[in-house]
């Protein structure tokens, strides 16, 4: 798979913004989202397939990372797509915080 349509899945982008800066075992990052540990598990292995991602083992606990070398013809485009969400989710909390009001 080609590594545009690997980030290009919003799961998979918001998996790469969570291990950026930290590894992180595989149970804290499915906690972020709101589907089965099963599928995170397969967005993370995507990652792994696709070279995104560096995994370290400590028993049967798995470690992600983001390899931050394989991505940096993209880090830009993924900077700026994270700040659009941050964007939006601003936006949309002002909304509810005026619609409370």
């Amino acid at each position: 798979m080609d590594t545009v349509q690997v980030i290009a899945d919003p799961r998979r982008r918001e998996i790469l913004r969570l291990v950026w800066d930290a590894e992180r075992p595989a149970s804290e990052i499915a906690d972020h989202f709101d589907i089965t540990f099963g599928a995170v598990s397969q967005h993370l292995g995507v990652l792994r397939r696709a070279g995104l991602v560096a995994v370290r083992r400590d028993g049967t606990r798995r470690f992600y990372r983001a390899d931050r070398a394989a991505l940096r013809p993209y880090t830009s485009m993924l900077r700026q797509l994270w700040a659009e969400q941050l964007d939006r989710l601003a936006e949309l909390a002002e909304a509810e915080e005026q619609e409370s009001r």
